[in-house]
């Protein structure tokens, strides 16, 4: 008994070491989210977490062979999170900036944005002129942060440009009257917007277009090279038309 126990322990920890000396593929991908970033990434009416990136992830991720994790986190410490290796990557609506790739590498872009300007039905403003003297939102860290803020003169003409945590927050506090006007992700607000009729306006100015892409760690070479061959498949065998059409009724993918 004694001999049948030391040999089973033997091919216990045989096994065990066999797994930590080929267990240097990784076999599961977490994935960083804002989960209230509809439709790329937000909770459904069942809180579980859905959206066009989260679906196109699911589709990558089964095509590499891993589990893949959705996590959420602060929009804002992103790059934090992916360099501390809480997550594997960011993949919610994330814009490619050239700030940015500092620090993270990028898949190609995937999809085309522009940051648009909501305002309330019966405003009165018209264009970016009018937003002098106003209580402009975005949220913080987001893109729109840059794109105001390459726009000098007209972010100078507010009174004031107050930041939150995600866009939803920033879009009832227009309705409520706090702000004047929020700069959001195109796709993002109109979304939003689509779905409160007689609500908002979109402002024909904006404030530039940019491009999205999945965002890793710069050491991550080998798995960079595998999603976006997974990536490069989806879009040749139509995975990724049927996915966005299911969540904007067309083909948007890049």
């Amino acid at each position: 008994m004694k001999k049948l126990i030391a040999i089973m322990m033997v091919v216990l920890l045989a096994g065990m070491l066999v797994a930590g000396c080929g267990g240097t593929e990784k076999r599961k991908v977490v994935v960083g989210l804002d989960d209230n970033f509809p439709p790329m990434g937000f909770r459904d009416d069942k809180n579980n977490i859905v959206g066009f990136d989260v679906d196109m992830a699911k589709e990558a991720s089964k095509r590499l062979g891993m589990e893949v994790e959705f996590k959420p986190i602060d929009w804002n410490s992103k790059e934090a999170e992916l360099n501390g290796k809480r997550v594997d990557v960011l993949w919610n609506g994330l814009t490619i900036t050239e700030k940015r790739k500092e620090n993270i590498s990028f898949t190609n872009p995937y999809m085309e944005n522009r940051q648009i300007i909501v305002v309330a039905a019966n405003s009165p403003l018209k264009n970016k002129a009018d937003l002098a003297d106003k209580v402009v939102g975005t949220q913080e860290g987001s893109s729109s942060v840059e794109a105001i803020e390459k726009d000098a003169a007209t972010m100078k003409s507010f009174k004031e440009l107050k930041k939150y945590g995600d866009n939803v927050a920033a879009l009832m506090d227009l309705k409520t009257g706090r702000l004047d006007a929020v700069v959001v992700d195109e796709i993002v607000g109109r979304y939003y917007i689509a779905k409160k009729p007689g609500e908002y306006n979109v402002l024909t100015e904006n404030f530039g277009s940019e491009e999205y892409g999945v965002g890793l760690r710069k050491e991550d070479k080998e798995l960079l090279a595998k999603l976006q061959k997974a990536l490069d498949e989806m879009k040749k065998d139509g995975t990724s038309a049927k996915i966005s059409k299911q969540w904007f009724g067309e083909d948007i993918v890049k």
